[in-house]
């Protein structure tokens, strides 16, 4: 999970939140890019869940080679479906 404060979490649109919603009823894998530290990453995942807890929203996923973890919505810079 994110080192970050769960005092210092900005909420993400309602829109954003439904989409990424939708993305783990449907099963659809996303190519996510979010920040981690002072630098952006990117990769393909399968979401898992989105849940709220310890005061933020957090994205549950599964990568292609089977590791999973959960990443705060507010880090989310993209997610965008893949085939």
């Amino acid at each position: 999970m994110s080192s970050e404060r769960d005092t210092d979490y900005v909420p993400v649109a309602c829109a954003f939140h439904e989409r990424l919603e939708f993305s783990v009823l449907r099963r659809q894998r996303l190519l996510l890019r979010y920040r981690i530290g002072d630098g952006v990453e990117e990769g393909v995942v399968l979401p898992t869940d989105v849940v709220t807890r310890d005061g933020a929203e957090w994205l549950g996923y599964r990568t292609e080679d089977g590791r999973s973890g959960w990443l705060r919505l507010d880090t989310l810079l993209s997610a965008e479906p893949q085939p």
